[in-house]
């Protein structure tokens, strides 16, 4: 029988050294979960709170290894999920998921290095290449020629496609139209409108984008209003993305049932980790939705192994520089799923001590 004997969370907040993406985000905390067993294996994890404070988290993150994970046997890593999720029931997703979202890939981790396997292999998967899409670089006030520059960049380096960031005025045609003319033929153009956007305005950007023949419009509406959500796939031919401010299935059923999305864009921590990232690739699955999880690539590429919904990922440079040689795109814009047993992701020597927040004990 193997014991999880040791865990531990610890907390780092990364500066970006600027406004970043569509948000406009500044640093990034870095919830870190480490396990021990009593055989000797390991495992980490992460999780992470864009832009905001994430010491509640890490606190949470402590309690629940303390009640449910140290001492125990180490199981299957859905069965510790569900125990962790429903150890939630009385006090909602929130901050809780975000802690369990660092464990549940700690767990994976040292599961899939016990079972001598790559992470996706073991959550069901084999060995498959995925497509690559650009997204770093990209701002809502980006000058035309900065943005048609950053996406040659992109083609220069092999991937298929880009994704622009949008404010939702007028400037945005004038971004789409420079990016558009710079591109090589069957180079496919993206939109991140980040939540900008109330219907009518929506409606309006996206009609008058109708001649680029956009991949997808991601966000358009903030990702709460399903009922706006609803009118506007009605109303335009223009695929439309959610998820990355979705907590779990249950936030994203309604947009399954009322055929409101095309794609569907779990992220790690809001997901709750990658075992309701894979429950949700099912589903997607079933529904006929495409999986384009929200950026880190390195570890997204384990969940479209498991998973062919997964059509594909984001490279939007945020925590990389954190991990040790991070698992890239090759020439032609594909991500292969690497060999070595568990995520593959390790902590940059010194990053700990650099970027280390104190906790209370």
């Amino acid at each position: 029988m193997v014991k999880i004997i040791n865990a531990s969370v610890s907390l780092l907040r990364y500066p970006l050294g600027g406004a970043t993406g569509g948000s406009g985000i500044t640093h990034v905390d870095v919830i870190i979960c480490d396990l021990d067993t009593s055989t000797g294996h390991s495992g980490t994890g992460f999780s992470y709170v864009l832009g905001g404070d994430g010491r509640q988290v890490a606190a949470i993150g402590r309690s629940l290894l303390s009640n449910y994970v140290v001492g125990e046997e180490l199981k299957h890593p859905q069965l510790i999920w569900r125990k962790l999720a429903s150890s939630l029931n009385r006090t909602g997703r929130g901050f809780g998921y975000l802690a369990i979202a660092a464990i549940d890939l700690s767990v994976w981790d040292l599961y899939s290095k016990i079972q001598g396997v790559p992470l996706g292999v073991a959550m069901g998967g084999e060995l498959r290449s995925v497509p690559v899409y650009g997204s770093g670089g990209f701002g809502p006030s980006q000058e035309p020629e900065a943005a048609a520059a950053q996406a040659l960049d992109y083609v220069k380096r092999g991937l298929p496609a880009i994704k622009l960031r949008f404010s939702g005025d007028v400037t945005d045609l004038d971004r789409l139209s420079a990016v558009a003319d710079a591109l090589p033929p069957g180079v496919g153009i993206m939109a991140d409108l980040n939540e900008k956007a109330n219907l009518a305005q929506a409606t309006h950007l996206l009609n008058a984008c109708h001649d680029f023949n956009l991949m997808w419009i991601e966000e358009p509406l903030p990702s709460h209003d399903i009922n706006a959500y609803k009118k506007l796939a009605a109303q335009l031919s223009v695929p439309i993305a959610v998820g990355e401010h979705h907590q779990g299935l249950m936030e994203l059923a309604p947009f399954f049932n009322s055929q409101a999305i095309s794609i569907v864009q779990p992220d790690l921590a809001m997901m709750g980790g990658v075992t309701e990232a894979l429950r949700l690739a099912n589903i997607a699955e079933y529904f006929g939705v495409s999986v384009a999880p929200h950026f880190l690539p390195a570890l997204f590429i384990h969940l479209a192994a498991a998973a062919p919904s997964v059509r594909w990922l984001e490279d939007f440079p945020l925590l990389e520089a954190l991990f040790h040689e991070p698992l890239t795109f090759d020439q032609s814009g594909m991500m292969e799923l690497p060999t070595a047993p568990g995520h593959g992701l390790a902590w940059l020597d010194g990053v700990r001590e650099e970027y280390g927040l104190e906790l209370d004990n």
